[in-house]
């Protein structure tokens, strides 16, 4: 385990690899291990390393002692988390740029981090309406009623206020920041950083001492959707973090919800986008519930999360009490149509009649995540499948 998180530390370090690179070398040579050891020409062969990079990697390595490296860091810091780490969010690890740290102050909960308590991501606007400061703290507070844990982004306006109600309603609630954990941004949510600290958890992919940066937050944002089995965007205009969050959790195969409100108000019109780009409208707090319900838990043998992808995920079962899953072994029986390529008919063959969570195709078909997520994308536009609550599809 050391020697695993040892490797992810130090390709960190590495210039130029960053999060989406650096899972492209993890699955092209299994582990971290081997492709810290691997020649210039076995290095050219992970899609987006060019010779430039290569030189990089072939000079910085050497001058590095990734065990040396992991000593320090736990010296400076020693809460966090690799995909090396059992501990590291699962539904995190799945999206096509994990972070190699992931940072951590609070309470770790690891029915959370597992996925068998779904985290919900709310997010919108810094100037909220009191329209959606009223929504937000009505279903924040009945997510916390339901058991859901909610996730969003420390900022002023719609993440304070979902943060806050969680812990009025005596919830649990996550933090993820776009500076090092150590600083509370901004300024004026220091107490409000503290109290989820206490019972919460505060997280980022940036270590201590890391100012807040402009640059950092949509990549915070992409953090907020993998974590996250829905997101929930509240009040946002047309341009937004949060529209950003969005569009990460549907590349991701989150469900997004959003608030509808007047074309009038500016910060409601990129909610009105989202409706207009299929996400679903929260009419009713019970509704939204009822739907969010619907979302099976996943849970995870025991296992490193090092493995290859296709390891990891085919240790995963989707277990609700509310929803029956077809097992992904008995599809219709109509031949797939003609067109379709050789991994749109696996994909095609792998979803069942009724229903079949997105983790079960990813398991039967062998693929990765973000190539599922595009064939299932392209089978939805081709009225060959439905995308159902909870990250599930069935065919059409």
């Amino acid at each position: 385990m050391s020697a695993a998180r040892a490797y992810w530390v130090a390709w960190s370090q590495i210039s130029g690899v960053g999060p989406t690179l650096l899972k492209r070398i993890h699955q092209r040579f299994g582990d971290l291990e081997t492709a810290w050891q691997a020649s210039g020409s076995d290095l050219a062969s992970v899609s987006g390393l060019g010779d430039k990079s290569i030189r990089t990697i072939l000079q910085q390595r050497s001058q590095l002692n990734p065990e040396q490296l992991l000593h320090q860091q736990c010296i400076n810091d020693s809460l966090f988390w690799t995909p090396a780490d059992k501990d590291y969010p699962r539904l995190l690890w799945e999206i096509p740029s994990p972070p190699a740290m992931l940072f951590y102050r609070g309470q770790p909960d690891l029915a959370e981090n597992s996925g068998h308590t779904s985290l919900i991501g709310i997010v919108g606007t810094r100037y909220p309406t009191e329209h959606g400061r009223r929504w937000t703290r009505k279903i924040s507070m009945a997510l916390v009623k339901q058991g859901f844990t909610v996730v969003s982004g420390l900022a002023a306006g719609i993440d304070g206020e979902a943060h806050q109600s969680c812990l009025a309603a005596g919830g649990r609630t996550l933090a993820v920041l776009g500076n090092g954990v150590d600083m509370a941004y901004p300024p004026n949510h220091r107490n409000l950083y503290q109290k989820i600290e206490q019972g919460g958890l505060i997280l980022s992919e940036y270590a201590a001492g890391t100012r807040p940066d402009r640059g950092n937050f949509p990549a915070r944002n992409r953090i907020i959707a993998g974590l996250s089995r829905a997101v929930l965007v509240m009040e946002a205009p047309e341009r937004s973090g949060a529209l950003i969050t969005a569009r990460y959790a549907s590349e991701f195969g989150r469900d997004v919800f959003t608030l509808p409100n007047s074309p009038d108000v500016e910060t409601a019109r990129g909610c009105l986008r989202l409706i207009h780009q299929g996400a679903e409208i929260i009419v009713h707090a019970e509704e939204l519930i009822a739907m969010l319900a619907q979302i099976p838990n996943l849970t995870v043998q025991n296992q490193e999360i090092s493995n290859s992808i296709t390891k990891s995920t085919s240790s995963a079962q989707y277990h609700s009490p509310r929803q029956s899953v077809t097992p992904a072994s008995t599809p219709t029986k109509a031949d797939p149509p003609s067109h379709l390529s050789s991994e749109e008919t696996k994909v095609l063959g792998a979803i069942a009649i009724e229903s079949t969570p997105f983790d079960v195709i990813i398991r039967e078909t062998g693929l990765t995540p973000g190539d599922v997520s595009a064939i299932l994308l392209q089978l939805e536009l081709s009225e060959l499948i439905t995308q159902l609550p909870g990250m599930c599809y069935r065919r059409t």
